[in-house]
This record gives C-alpha cells, structure tokens and sequence, in this order.
C-alpha cells in the first residue's frame, strides 16, 4: 500500500507509540507537509483526517545506515547506476527500515572509485530517495587487516587521491574509511578541510598513527572490532582508542556474527548511545527475495548461511543485516533499551554526519523520514519526505481492511 500526498497536501498521522529521537511518548499526531514534519500534537480537533497507524505501532525516525554495500541483489562495486542505486536504498527501506544510508565501495580501483563517485552524485541529482552521499571504503587499508577486501585492490595513497575522493563536493555526504598508518598525516588533514567525513578501519596500527589521525580530524572508526588492531595489556590498539576517546564515535554491527553480545555491552557502555552507532555492512542478498546460497565478490564465492556471510575460508563477508535487525539485536540480546537502540540507528549517524538538524529526530522542521515498526520491532512501512509505504515484510502481518488496516479518520 501507498500514499504519496501532493506537495501541498497536510497529512496527519496518528500511532499509539512515537519515538521522537530521545524518548518515547504515547497518542501523537505527527504532522506532515511538503515533506516535511509541521508539528507534534498530542490532540487534532473532532472531525479533522488523519491516517491511524495499526495498534502497538511504534512511530520512530528512520534509520539511517553508513555502511551498505548491497542489498536487493545488487552489489554497489558491480552496479555503478542511479538505477542500481535506487535498488540498493529500496530493499533496505522496505525490509530494514533505512530512510537514509550511504552506498558504500568496497576497495577498489580508482576507476571505479570515480565511476561510484558520479552514480552517487547523479543519483542525488535524479532524486533517488534515501541517498545521502558515498562511502569509500579503502582502498588505502592494511594488507594485515583486509579483512574480505581483495589485496590486490589495495593501494597507496598519492596527493591526487585527496580530489578523487572529494569529487561528490557538497552535492552529498562523503565519509572515507582509511588505515591512519598507510595514508600520509597531511591527506587526513586535506580530507577533512575539504568537507569529507574521516574513519580508521582495517588498520593494524596499535595507538600512534590513529591518535593523529584523531588530531587531524578523524572521527570515526568503521565497524568496531572487526579488522582493527585489538586491546590489549600494553598496547591500546584501534578499539582501545575507539573506546576511549571522546572525540570519536564509531560504527558497529550488531549482528550476532560479527561481535559477540557482551563485546556489544561493553561498547555501549564505554561509548554510549550518543557515540556508538549500528551500521549493517549489508550485501546483496539483504531484501532479495532470489538470493541463492551463495554470491561472487570479486571472483571470490561468498556462501549464504542464513544471516552469516563467508568466503571459501570462513572470513566474514559484510553481512545478511537490516538496521532494524541491528535495533531488535541489541534490545534483545546487548541490553540495549528500546529508546537507546532506536537511537543508535538514527540520530547518532545523523549526528556523526552533522546532518541531526535535518533527519534523526521526530520534531517539527525536520524532514519527515520516519520508520513504523511493529510490537516484534518488524517493520510495517516506512514514511519518506511525506510519502508512505506499507509493506509486508514479516510472515502474519496483514493490512487488511478488516483486520488492521490503517484507518483514516
């Protein structure tokens, strides 16, 4: 079911349950117009129209994801398009929950690197919704980390590098992920002034690199533990730092595969909500209802074991993950409460991309990029820039017009 209201259309909407960001309230009328969110009201006058969400719905910004690589089929490295892109964002949208996400490039030449760059930018361009910029995850890594990433697509860092990789401009978000110890001090430095967003990942360094890396403008670490130097008894390592550093916040995918649930704990309780951030690492089989037991990534076959992705030789392979499997994971399982959650699949990347006055709250002048969720935390539908879509990925919900339809009153 769909609804795409008029640009100059008021729409209303009514859920028992809205999280605006930062709590949860009861009874509220979310107020909608030209994609935007007009107001928060507790009450509507008698006889005014407004669309009921179903009973126990729960009314929560969107998600909004810094790590996709794939979803519905398409792997971004294959599919440089606004029509591969818009595949990508409406598999996550519709099974995930993600209004919001950055494709992300897995290392790569710098031919595609360009090419990825300008599919992003034409997509923004042709509206595709839910594109918010580009991810470039290495090349610039280390050998010793690669993690799933081809060696042989590695590559070191030269001065022009700094115009490759900041050539989307302020047409969209660009958020780079590096190892501090393989790009030179001055390119972070460059990076940063020219708007790009800094992460270390795949980084063997154990302390010295990535603190200067901090003090040139890195702020973030892409998907904690995971192909990163560990803690330990005289070395802080990456996720030392990450833990401890303020200045940092910092990507983690809460899956159950890739960081075990009292890891998960740790993190949240060292960072906090305000700092740690769910993202999936999804690939192509994320909202493909086709998906074999296994796909190619770079010539190499990954094997599809229910939500565990892995190569020939166990290595994980990104991951089988939605953000709002990410939120049910760590309410259910990392003791996560339901609002902090919520929280670390919206408003905390929002604020990571400076984009928290724009999309990561319920509240008015914000775009209305919102998620409905069920009481299992499935999702219902989602509402992007005022256009409603409900859809059905979870086996015994029903929209029916008998049962639970949403309503317009």
């Amino acid at each position: 079911m769909k609804a795409s209201p008029s640009a100059s259309d008021e729409l209303i909407v009514a859920a028992e349950h809205v999280f605006d960001g930062e709590q949860l309230h009861n009874d509220r009328f979310i107020v909608i117009c030209d994609g935007r969110i007009l107001d928060v009201l507790r009450e509507v006058p008698s006889g005014v129209h407004h669309l009921r969400l179903p009973p126990g719905a729960i009314l929560a910004p969107g998600f909004v994801d810094l790590q996709v690589n794939g979803g519905g089929g398409v792997l971004f490295n294959n599919d440089l398009t606004p029509a591969g892109l818009a595949r990508i964002a409406a598999a996550h949208r519709r099974v995930g929950g993600t209004t919001s996400l950055l494709p992300t490039l897995i290392s790569d030449t710098r031919a595609v690197i360009q090419a990825a760059i300008n599919a992003v930018g034409d997509a923004i361009a042709a509206g595709v919704p839910g594109i918010l910029g580009v991810h470039v995850e290495g090349p610039f890594l280390s050998p010793r980390r690669a993690g799933i990433h081809d060696p042989a697509r590695l590559s070191q860092f030269t001065p022009s590098d700094v115009d490759l990789l900041t050539g989307l401009g302020n047409r969209g978000v660009t958020l780079v992920t590096l190892a501090p110890e393989e790009v030179p001090l001055e390119a972070i430095y460059a990076l940063v002034a020219r708007g790009a967003f800094v992460s270390a990942g795949h980084s063997a360094d154990e302390g010295r690199a990535i603190r200067a890396a901090l003090d040139a403008g890195l702020t973030g670490f892409t998907h904690l533990f995971n192909a990163m130097s560990q803690m330990g008894p005289r070395e802080a390592g990456a996720v030392g730092i990450a833990l401890t550093d303020d200045r940092a916040f910092a990507g983690i995918i809460a899956d159950g595969h890739h960081v075990e649930d009292v890891p998960l704990a740790v993190a949240l309780r060292m960072k906090g909500p305000e700092r740690l951030m769910l993202v999936s690492d999804a690939m192509p089989p994320v909202g493909n209802p086709n998906a074999g037991a296994t796909f190619t990534l770079f010539g190499r076959k990954i094997h599809i074991h229910g939500d565990r992705l892995t190569s020939d030789n166990g290595t994980l392979a990104g991951a089988a993950l939605t953000m709002a499997g990410a939120v049910r994971h760590m309410h259910n399982r990392a003791g996560a409460s339901l609002e902090v959650a919520l929280t670390m699949a919206s408003l905390t990347p929002a604020r990571f991309l400076k984009l928290d006055r724009e999309i990561g709250r319920i509240a008015p002048n914000y775009w209305a990029d919102l998620v409905i969720l069920g009481s299992k935390l499935e999702v219902l539908g989602t509402i992007v820039r005022g256009n409603i879509d409900f859809t059905n990925p979870s086996p015994g919900t029903q929209f029916s017009s008998a049962v639970s339809s949403p309503s317009v009153e």
